[in-house]
């Protein structure tokens, strides 16, 4: 096992050396302009120079004394390099209000069953009010699953992709159960009240529209549920499992058709249009983020790639330039989900983190081949057209509340941790960057890096050596033989999920309060 520590000079007036990148022009020029801006602004700056400062998605332009008050500012409020640009904090709802939310609909669902239940000990009864409470929770857990992957801004900025997306998975099971069990508990009170077998009784129902309506709706989710299972979901081409779940629309769809009808719902005028809102709203919000939003940011941005390089064993980065990227407000540490319209990879939308902050209209992606789609990706031309959905992801500045930052990278997790490197601020010794790889070859952007750790003066250390080895470098007494006040830290984690599993747990018998462990799985 290698450890390798790059440690910061101590000398503010030291000239860091520049990554040789002449052969990489439109990398060149990005870095020059880069190294231009921190070099840029005078004492006391010009009108010009803050209005700079304050452009979405640029870095400010600051000595290390400024970056070390703007973060003693922004510390300990979680507001990060926006509010220090004056930019205005964009909306987001966290993980705990979203939370509280579905709770609080799933109780008001429930208060409209018990509302209208009626006691009794009759069989068909009892079988008829279980129908009712796991329809109506079914219906509304529909909705809320649909709400999870509507892409909206304030949701998925606050939450967090990642998490959204195990939120969806899981909700997805509780929301079958229910369908099924709402199903059962109508066959069975549908035989008791009838006093039919089941095989009957089941082609007496079917024999109602809404009713067919609603078991081919929950045949579908049922099969959108089979694919997603994770050992079905590994053997399933990606193409093929994201066809089978856009069923899910037409599953909810003919639920909705049935649930207009049922006793629950259709009993009272308000409550068929409190049910219809909630859907409509949905429904507006899945059009208007998954459908206009992305098609007007290809009008208007007009996405095209200008240069691939390669940055190690089969990890490329890929330039791309387009129209006013200011406007989408890009923070440090988030993804969007890419297509470039190049044969053969332009049907699959894949997500990529940004590997470093937006300049002069100028996205930069790191990506590592890992499949078919993302190696195709070495043989981009420049010129194709990109069409770029986002930004996502909450593993931004705004979740920090401590001065000192530990960002801990796995693999090609690096991407968002060297963006982040770079634009957080603090003061000389405050952040600290720890990679982990299996060997000197596979550490990616590394000129990059030292060359951000030798101007802000921060820590930067390389944990080398094959996973499953003897000695782990991530294991609680290697941690904190790094980073001695490793609990006074918060943590930026980010790498496959067994190392983010992994590190969570050793940060946490470190003394990182788990609260202050901010990560995100970059597989999806």
């Amino acid at each position: 096992m290698a450890h390798v520590t790059i440690e910061a000079p101590h000398s503010p007036q030291m000239d860091p050396p520049q990554p040789p990148c002449e052969a990489y022009p439109a990398l060149s020029a990005y870095l020059s302009r880069t190294e231009a801006a921190g070099r840029a602004k005078p004492p006391g700056g010009t009108q010009a120079a803050r209005r700079a400062d304050r452009a979405p998605g640029r870095a400010p332009a600051a000595t290390a004394g400024d970056t070390g008050r703007a973060g003693a500012r922004d510390t300990g409020r979680g507001q990060g390099t926006a509010q220090a640009r004056g930019v205005a904090l964009p909306v987001r709802v966290g993980p705990g209000r979203m939370r509280a939310g579905i709770v609080a609909g799933a109780g008001a669902v429930a208060g409209l069953w018990g509302a209208q239940a009626e006691p009794s000990a009759r069989l068909d009864v009892l079988f008829a009010t279980g129908a009712h409470l796991t329809g109506l929770l079914a219906g509304y857990g529909i909705l809320v699953m649909l709400l999870l992957m509507a892409r909206v801004p304030a949701v998925e900025h606050g939450v967090g992709a990642d998490r959204l997306a195990r939120w969806h998975a899981l909700g997805g099971r509780y929301v079958l159960s229910l369908c099924l069990g709402h199903a059962l508990f109508a066959l069975c009170g549908h035989a008791a009240h009838t006093g039919t077998d089941l095989l009957a009784a089941t082609t007496d129902l079917l024999g109602y529209g809404a009713i067919a309506a609603a078991t081919a709706g929950t045949g579908l989710l049922v099969a959108v549920g089979a694919t997603s299972a994770r050992a079905v979901r590994r053997r399933v081409p990606h193409e093929t499992w994201r066809a089978v779940h856009l069923l899910t629309y037409l599953g909810a769809a003919l639920a909705f058709a049935h649930q207009l009808v049922g006793p629950d719902v259709a009993g009272h005028a308000v409550t068929v249009w409190l049910w219809a809102m909630m859907h409509a709203t949905v429904a507006v919000l899945l059009v208007w983020y998954r459908g206009v939003v992305p098609v007007r940011q290809a009008l208007r941005h007009s996405l095209r790639v200008i240069e691939v390089r390669a940055e190690g064993p089969e990890v490329v980065s890929v330039l791309v330039q387009g129209i006013g990227l200011d406007e989408l407000r890009a923070e440090p540490g988030q993804f969007f989900r890419w297509r470039f319209l190049q044969r053969r990879i332009w049907h699959t939308a894949l997500p990529f983190s940004l590997s470093a902050p937006v300049r002069d209209d100028t996205l930069r992606i790191t990506v590592k081949a890992a499949g078919d789609h993302t190696r195709r990706i070495r043989r981009l031309r420049p010129g194709t057209r990109v069409l770029a959905t986002g930004p996502f992801g909450a593993l931004t500045a705004h979740r920090r509340t401590r001065r000192k930052v530990l960002l801990l990278a796995g693999g090609v997790g690096i991407t968002p941790m060297r963006a982040l490197f770079e634009t957080l601020p603090g003061a000389p010794g405050d952040l600290t960057l720890l990679y982990r790889a299996g060997d000197a070859a596979h550490l990616v952007l590394r000129d990059e890096l030292e060359h951000i750790a030798r101007t802000r003066q921060a820590g930067l250390h390389y944990l080398l050596g094959p996973s499953g080895a003897a000695y782990d470098p991530l294991a609680p007494q290697a941690l904190r033989g790094l980073v001695p006040d490793i609990a006074a830290h918060d943590v930026f984690l980010c790498g496959p999920p067994r190392m983010v599993e992994a590190a969570t747990a050793a940060l946490t018998r470190a003394g990182v309060p788990a609260g202050h462990i901010h990560s995100e799985c970059f597989t999806f």
